[in-house]
């Protein structure tokens, strides 16, 4: 069976090598999140796995900027008040960015869901905040100094969850098709 084969110190103790497949199916997004220390490594290899993902014929239009300062936090968090006022109470951000290509979107949502099980890997708890088409992108774009030609993707806000959510998936037989709808 396919390993995730990333072990590490973190404040919650040493994370096993978790199975890929526990770390999909364990993954929820938890906006309830608490400040504490993540180590500059353990972001790294979190946004190596955003790197990483799929993109159509290896453009890799994809860029990341990690917000760790609480006063940049705080602005990010007031300009997506609607969307993710917990943002401020991350231990860091993700903000997820794109060159405006053909199937920015799809590359780019590829590169977020790779940096959410990073997260859900680690023991973190982290909640995707929607970028692309919003209202705010522009303000967010200018609050990291994004250059002209990129789109905002996504804000992932990462800290150590306050909650344990209790979202039931639907059952497989419920979702899966066989030959036809």
């Amino acid at each position: 069976m396919a390993k995730v084969v990333v072990v590490s110190k973190t404040k919650l103790g040493v994370i096993d090598i978790m199975d890929t497949i526990k770390c999909i199916q364990s993954r929820r997004s938890k906006r309830k999140l608490s400040f504490g220390e993540v180590k500059k490594d353990i972001i790294e290899t979190i946004i190596d796995c955003g790197r990483m993902a799929p993109s159509a014929i290896n453009i890799q239009p994809c860029e990341f900027v990690v917000i760790t300062g609480q006063e940049k936090l705080n602005k990010i968090t007031n300009i997506v008040i609607n969307n993710g006022p917990f943002i401020k109470d991350a231990a860091f951000c993700v903000v997820v960015l794109s060159k405006d290509v053909k199937y920015y979107l799809e590359d780019s949502c590829a590169a977020t869901e790779n940096i959410l099980l990073a997260v859900n890997n680690f023991g973190l708890s982290a909640c995707w905040v929607a970028g692309d088409k919003k209202d705010y992108a522009k303000d967010i774009l200018k609050e990291i100094d994004a250059p002209e030609g990129y789109k905002l993707i996504s804000i992932i806000p990462v800290g150590y969850s306050q909650e344990e959510p209790k979202t039931q998936k639907r059952k497989l037989n419920e979702v899966i098709h066989w030959e036809k709808f």
